[in-house]
């Protein structure tokens, strides 16, 4: 039985939307987790040819030191995401850099334990969502992860543990997967050298900056240690044969992770079709559109953690 803590009051009046109801999924030693659920709006699409609209997990960004899962900047984007009959859910995490003034490839065992504690989390999000999915309205199949910056590093991650079926995706059901996944700006932290599948993972879309120096485009690789963005994973698909989408902006920085708004379409036209459709459609393009979000937020690992 869930428990749900609902949510009233007035909102900012640059803010768009409030969530339905929150809900407490996990109580870990440190804190508890919670989830806010935006439902699709009255009267929306929620569903194409009898098809029902994934649910879509969101984890925010903020380099694992910060950020919330409340943050008005999403707003826009779940108002958009729930006008257009998709369900939300934004989920907290913690957040295993606070408080660090560095962190890199060095420290890998630092980065390491903060995306698999995020990892974690959304794996603990994920099973209260399908241990209470009737009550949710959630089909148990039709879920798709997103996430921005650490959120998208996060979602990448967990769906790289679940297709090699490591040890961190042991405490989902036995054979369960995503229907998608969404990354702005993320990346894969790998041991083994270059990232490999056991497994085939489910559809995945990617959108990053080829200027962005936060999370790498490319990589960053010493021996068998690699941290893999999205320019570099791209290759890894296309060689295996995966379906993907893959949009590569040209001279962007790290402000594609806060581009979810402008990026709309590409992200309905995915769900609608690689993940609904279950189409193998493949998508690579190099973009520069100067109608995609431009924000000020940070764009190195030095503006991020200030050294």
């Amino acid at each position: 039985m869930i428990i749900a803590f609902l949510i009233s009051g007035c909102l900012a009046a640059s803010a768009q939307i409030a969530p339905d109801a929150t809900y407490m999924f996990v109580q870990r030693d440190t804190c508890d987790l919670f989830m806010d659920v935006y439902e699709p709006a009255a009267g929306s699409q929620t569903s194409i040819d009898g098809v029902g609209k994934p649910a879509v997990i969101f984890m925010f960004g903020g380099g694992f030191i910060r950020g919330t899962r409340d943050d008005e900047s999403y707003n826009s984007w779940f108002k958009l995401m729930t006008d257009n009959g998709y369900r939300v859910i934004s989920i907290d995490y913690r957040l295993g850099l606070k408080g660090s003034d560095k962190v890199g490839i060095a420290q890998v065992n630092v980065l390491d334990k903060a995306i698999h504690m995020a990892v974690e989390d959304l794996f603990s999000a994920t099973n209260f969502i399908l241990e209470n999915a009737d009550q949710f309205g959630v089909d148990p199949s039709n879920i798709v992860i997103s996430g921005s910056s650490a959120g998208a590093i996060s979602v990448m991650q967990a769906e790289y543990e679940i297709a090699n079926r490591t040890s961190w995706a042991s405490v989902l059901p036995e054979g369960f997967n995503y229907a998608g996944v969404m990354s702005f700006s993320g990346a894969i932290l790998s041991r083994e050298g270059k990232v490999d599948y056991k497994t085939v993972p489910c559809p995945t879309m990617m959108l990053h900056g080829t200027s962005d120096e936060l999370v790498p485009y490319k990589q960053i690789k010493v021996f068998k240690l690699g941290f893999f963005g999205g320019g570099k994973l791209v290759e890894r698909f296309k060689k295996f044969g995966l379906n993907y989408n893959m949009y590569h902006f040209t001279d962007y920085g790290h402000e594609i992770a806060g581009s979810m708004y402008t990026t709309f379409d590409l992200q309905d036209k995915f769900l609608k079709t690689n993940v609904m459709q279950k189409k193998m459609r493949i998508v690579e393009a190099w973009i520069d559109d100067p109608n995609v979000y431009k924000g000020s937020g940070p764009q190195s690992r030095k503006e991020l953690y200030g050294n």
